[in-house]
């Protein structure tokens, strides 16, 4: 599958178009003078999706894969096809596949989706992550998911847009067991320094070029840091590692239910490495606003405590992420 043109005056809407009148009777009027041969064209007749699969995926991780499930069962419920292809892997994989046209939507999360866009551009200028780092407020409240937002709306290529972000957040954390954290009185990532010598991590083999890695943490809080690389996205593979003394500090997201199971401490963040990692769908800039508005109505109640309730079902009553997602949907009356 080819990535859709862009260049067809009023067979698409814009990213801020897209994301502003999603559901609004404009957009569907807009969209429905689609022709057949276009990929999102959309049914003039019932006002219904014409074209082929829409293609989820997910990343290598139980909890995105909960949020793609939700958004796949309700792009099905307007009556889209959908295919999903979840489990692929880190955004190295999956993001080409996006620009290309091959996966048409996947959960992301703002500030990591940012500053991936932002190492890679060719720009000279100051970074749209800086630029967003710079005017988000001390608090990570609304003003930071907002600028980063807006910063990734002038930063994705033009293949893609994001729809509006959930409230629930997935932050990357440096987590460390409580005897560390007591033993060495390590309240935030700061502290870490003070242990005296490199501390090691461990986090996927990615987290190493990571702007929030060994040499952020150096530049920023003067941290010596080295990563063990544990393949598991933060999961219990990780959590073991720092559990058994492997390691000193773990990259763990900050839902991830075995923070509260094991008695772990998240470090606080007061300099902001970590830009805020608010749950935002990243899709095609084609999506037809039928799909879009279901995403965004996931999105509208899409809380912290509602995600971590999500995946304590997954990692604690060992659910699949359809039953997890159909039970949840349903309880919102989504279906």
């Amino acid at each position: 599958m080819t990535a859709p043109s862009h260049s067809r005056p009023g067979k698409q809407l814009t990213r801020r178009g897209l994301l502003a009148g999603v559901g609004a009777t404009t957009g569907l009027l807009a969209l429905s003078a689609c022709s057949d041969t276009d990929p999102f064209a959309v049914d003039q007749a019932s006002g219904g999706y014409s074209g082929g699969p829409i293609i989820i995926g997910s990343q290598q991780y139980y909890s995105n894969e909960i949020i793609a499930e939700l958004y796949a069962q309700m792009m099905e419920k307007t009556g889209l096809t959908v295919t999903r292809q979840y489990q692929i892997g880190q955004r190295e994989v999956y993001l080409p596949e996006l620009e290309a046209g091959k996966i048409h939507v996947i959960p992301e999360y703002g500030g990591n989706l940012l500053e991936y866009y932002s190492k890679t551009s060719a720009s000279g200028s100051p970074s749209a992550a800086a630029t967003a780092t710079a005017t988000a407020t001390p608090s990570r409240g609304a003003g930071d998911t907002a600028s980063i937002q807006d910063a990734l709306l002038r930063t994705l290529p033009h293949s893609l847009t994001v729809l509006n972000p959930a409230a629930a957040t997935d932050q990357d954390s440096l987590t460390v067991t409580k005897a560390t954290a007591q033993a060495h009185s390590l309240t935030s990532i700061g502290d870490l320094a003070s242990l005296g010598r490199s501390v090691t991590i461990a986090a996927n083999s990615e987290f190493t070029t990571r702007p929030y890695g060994p040499k952020g943490l150096k530049a920023v809080y003067g941290v010596d840091a080295s990563v063990t690389p544990v393949e598991d996205s933060g999961g219990p593979l990780t959590v073991k590692a720092l559990t058994d003394g492997t390691v000193d500090v773990a990259d763990i997201y900050s839902s991830d239910p075995a923070i509260g199971v094991k008695d772990l401490v998240i470090l606080s963040d007061p300099q902001m490495l970590i830009l805020p990692q608010n749950v935002t769908p990243l899709v095609s800039a084609s999506l037809p606003a039928i799909a879009a508005t279901a995403i965004n109505r996931v999105s509208a109640l899409l809380t912290p405590d509602e995600l971590r309730s999500l995946n304590q079902r997954s990692t604690g009553e060992k659910l699949s992420s359809k039953v997890i997602a159909t039970d949840w949907l349903t309880s919102k009356k989504l279906l």
